[in-house]
């Protein structure tokens, strides 16, 4: 069933920042704001030398250009059954891009990537994701995980076979239990949630959320007002913890419609 079209649209801040870290050479995480669609997606990608990046690359690219076409035709009066249709029908999409490359170009076997995504109509925000990759509220000076993880450790977690503790020190923490391009099919988690005059959202690659726990993050976003600044700083503490992955990371504020927007893109280390 199509849902009623969105409400007046909030402004929209934002700020993207991605690091190789310390203990890599090479950079497999992607990350894009489409500014015109209020589209975020966040990539990180795995397997083979270089290919992760192939994958993670593909995910972002292909996913914006297919949802920019589908809103150009849907037009303000697509409702949030519709935007989560399309965004998990473009996942699907470059899963299976991704893994018949996979399977095709001997250079880029056993890639994939885990994905998180969030679209903004409205006063909505829809969010999809697949992996181990996280989107989080700020709001009102408290932090909210919004997606959990497709990973080993969540099912332990879930089952009571491990405590929150535990999980914090166990070797599985990067098992994940789905992934963009691993198989011919993949299964897409969304959602829909609220967005306030305040908020911000938080999309961050397990090279953040593995160092940090969530309230070293929700202390950074506390220290600093300004987007870039929290950006870097995240990525700052995560490397002070020992940097043992790719970080990346996408913050986007909502403001009150009539307020300026701004948009704050890095060089990509």
């Amino acid at each position: 069933m199509t849902s009623s079209p969105p409400a007046p649209a909030l402004q929209l801040e934002f700020a993207c920042a991605t690091d190789t870290g310390l203990a890599r050479n090479n950079n497999e995480d992607s990350v894009v704001f489409d500014e015109p669609a209020s589209l975020a997606v966040l990539a990180d990608g795995m397997g083979g030398y270089n290919a992760g990046e192939v994958a993670s690359g593909m995910a972002t690219s292909l996913i914006c250009a297919e949802y920019g076409r589908w809103l150009a035709e849907a037009g303000e009066q697509a409702g949030d059954d519709d935007v989560c249709s399309a965004m998990e029908r473009h996942i699907v999409h470059a899963n299976r891009a991704i893994f018949d490359a996979a399977n095709t170009q001997p250079q880029c076997s056993g890639m994939g990537t885990t994905l998180v995504a969030a679209a903004f109509r409205g006063a909505q925000m829809i969010v999809a994701h697949v992996g181990d990759s996280r989107a989080y509220r700020w709001r009102g000076g408290a932090l909210t995980q919004i997606t959990r993880d497709h990973s080993l450790l969540q099912e332990q977690l879930d089952a009571g076979l491990i405590t929150p503790a535990q999980a914090a020190v166990s070797n599985h923490r990067n098992l994940v239990t789905r992934a963009v391009g691993v198989e011919s099919t993949v299964e897409v988690e969304t959602h829909v949630h609220t967005t306030q005059a305040g908020d911000c959202l938080l999309l961050c690659s397990d090279g953040l959320s593995d160092m940090i726990p969530d309230d070293r993050i929700a202390a950074v976003l506390a220290a600093h007002e300004a987007l870039p600044a929290a950006a870097q700083a995240l990525i700052h503490a995560a490397n002070k913890a020992g940097g043992r992955d790719n970080i990346s990371v996408i913050l986007v504020r909502a403001s009150g419609a009539g307020q300026t927007a701004r948009a704050w893109w890095p060089f990509k280390r």
